[in-house]
């Protein structure tokens, strides 16, 4: 959700400041502002809408040059996206600006006693109250740092809170809890943000906050405390991409860029995790063999894509350990009472690691006694560090908000913690585990063959521009598949779909098919599943018969299908429980190309931001 940046240091804060803002629009936003200490003042402005709307009013009205500055992109939860509702937010005198990530949910009482006490609040935002609290404690301690550690100690709720004041210039302070912000520390300057692509460009050395934390940046160096003052260390880590990694490199899109990057995003979660044995060694689940020996139930918690993600991975697991596996959406799982304890093993998968629905349940998890093994791709994220252990993805930054190369190197990452339960638990011999790992290591070299014949589905995509509901159909691993085809197809192209299990046409869903409806069937192999075959391709003929515009994904060789494919998308043949990895890419594709068609914005489609950091 918001993008935040901070800077102090020799470069004019503004430029740094926008060019972060800039590389934070994958998060999702409807307003943007800034504010700048210089002359013995601040300065801000701030504009509803995308950030060219800030850039026209900057031009209009220069801010004064200073090296201190903050910044943010808004998506709104208090109060429309206007002019007065975006951040930053300003105390009655102009000299402390604040900008927020998160809710504050005791916002509405805090606001009547700051009224009480004569502020006069202009907006309709929790986050304003911030910076009248922040003003309040200032003219006590005369310590920005002290009065944030005041301020957070009276919030409820998830935030992260970034702040400057006019009397301490050389200053950003920053707090978090339950919502992300990072450090970036420099030769004589220093950053803080909420994703490390903010400032990237600047220094690779990063410093990973922790929970109820303050920070206080100088030129000079950079202090971390607790809420409760005490101090407190804060882990250093390297960012292992660089700037040009976070660039759209020719591609008209970060998605299409994100899309052709998978089979190296594919590869690279695959290195170092095999041994010269043949062995899965998965250092970073530090889970002891004995505790996943006693595991007698697995959970996978997540959200959207990474929650179909999660969906494969139970069909994997239980066939590889023979352990029972449940899916659950991350938002309901601990408004249900989940039955929990020691020996259970909760797997929690979330690509900005942030998604506040999933740590909540991570969170419920770990109070129940068991055990949580976090998939995420983002380094030093709230996820991964509230885990027992953590498998990270090597899918790189991942800036358009419709997740493709993440999703794919959740896959592989699923597959690898079912490998490595039944490498452990001994219910798959080496040389089986082996004959996987050898299948998954061509799986780059099948996905770079999908994308080398996709001017067809482009095309096809293009033709149906003008459809508003498309229904997709699959059977057995190919039923999650088909949920994140219809996903795709919502996000990016605002049109009604829906994906279906195919075995559940008859009892509804076939009322829906009426004549040149295109409904997409990801057909499963006829060698690894062929009674699953068979029956999709009855399903295939039924909705034919009733006039749809059949669009089939089905493997090279697979020639029952082809007399009822108004269009054959063909995959290379892969072992069923793999052929996910090959058979989303033709429906990213499609997706991408139908909202570049119906002239929608792919990187940024509207009311969705990346990282959903609030439940």
């Amino acid at each position: 959700m918001c993008g935040i940046v901070g800077y102090v240091g020799p470069q004019p804060a503004l430029e740094v400041v926008m060019a972060g803002l800039k590389r934070l629009e994958y998060r999702g936003y409807d307003s943007a502002g800034v504010s700048v200490l210089a002359d013995g003042g601040l300065a801000a402005a701030k504009r509803a809408g995308k950030l060219v709307n800030l850039e026209k009013e900057l031009l209009e009205r220069p801010l004064p040059t200073g090296g201190t500055g903050i910044g943010h992109t808004r998506w709104a939860t208090h109060g429309a996206p206007t002019d007065v509702n975006a951040h930053p937010h300003l105390d009655n005198a102009g000299r402390v600006a604040v900008v927020h990530n998160g809710i504050i949910e005791n916002f509405a009482a805090l606001r009547a006693e700051l009224a009480e006490r004569g502020h006069e609040l202009t907006s309709e935002t929790d986050t304003e109250v911030v910076a009248h609290l922040l003003a309040e404690e200032f003219s006590a301690t005369a310590d920005l740092a002290e009065a944030m550690r005041l301020v957070c100690r009276r919030l409820d709720g998830a935030f992260t809170l970034v702040a400057v004041h006019a009397d301490e210039p050389g200053v950003v302070v920053g707090a978090r809890r339950n919502s992300p912000l990072v450090v970036g520390v420099g030769e004589g300057e220093a950053f803080l943000a909420s994703d490390v692509a903010a400032f990237i460009a600047h220094t690779r050395s990063a410093l990973e906050l922790g929970q109820d934390q303050v920070v206080e940046l100088r030129r000079d160096g950079v202090t971390v405390t607790g809420f409760d003052g005490r101090p407190t260390d804060a882990r250093p880590y390297h960012v292992d991409w660089d700037a040009s990694a976070a660039e759209k490199g020719g591609y008209d899109y970060f998605m299409l860029k994100e899309i052709a990057e998978q089979p190296k995003a594919v590869a690279d979660t695959l290195l170092g995790r095999i041994d010269a044995g043949g062995s899965l060694t998965l250092d970073e689940v530090r889970i002891p063999a004995g505790v996943l020996r006693e595991v007698d139930k697995v959970v996978v918690v997540a959200c959207g894509t990474a929650f179909h993600a999660g969906m494969i991975a139970k069909y994997a697991i239980e066939h590889w350990t023979r352990i029972p596996c449940e899916v659950e959406l991350a938002s309901e799982f601990r408004y249900r009472d989940p039955i929990l304890g020691p020996r259970s093993l909760v797997i929690a998968i979330s690509q900005s690691g942030e998604t506040m629905d999933t740590l909540m349940a991570v969170r419920h998890a770990r109070e129940q006694g068991s055990h949580v093994l976090a998939i995420c791709n983002t380094n030093g994220s709230t996820i991964p560090r509230e885990s027992d252990a953590v498998l990270y993805t090597h899918a790189g930054p991942e800036v358009a908000v419709a997740s493709t190369k993440a999703f794919l190197t959740q896959l592989v990452a699923c597959y690898l913690v079912a490998l490595y339960l039944g490498q452990v638990r001994g219910t798959k011999w080496g040389d089986e585990i082996g004959a996987v790992i050898r299948d998954l290591s061509q799986i780059s070299g099948a996905v770079e063959r999908v994308l080398e014949t996709m001017e067809p589905v482009r095309a096809l995509a293009r033709s149906l521009a003008g459809k508003n509901t498309v229904l997709f159909l699959g059977r057995h691993v190919g039923h999650p598949v088909a949920l994140e085809g219809a996903l795709k197809l919502k996000e990016l192209a605002y049109m009604h779909a829906e994906g279906f299990a195919a075995g559940e046409l008859k009892h509804g869903p076939i009322a829906l098919i009426e004549a040149d409806m295109p409904v997409v069937v990801v057909v499963p192999s006829p060698r690894g599943r062929s009674v699953l075959h068979d029956k999709i391709v009855s399903n295939i003929q039924e909705i034919r018969a009733r006039g749809a515009r059949t669009i089939v994904i089905a493997e090279e060789g697979d020639e029952a299908v082809a007399p009822y494919a108004d269009h054959l998308i063909r995959i290379p043949v892969t072992p069923t429980l793999l052929q996910p990895l090959v058979a989303t890419v033709p429906l990213q594709v499609f997706a991408c190309e139908l909202a570049t068609a119906r002239g929608n914005e792919v990187d940024q489609p509207r009311n969705l931001a990346k990282s959903v950091t609030v439940e």
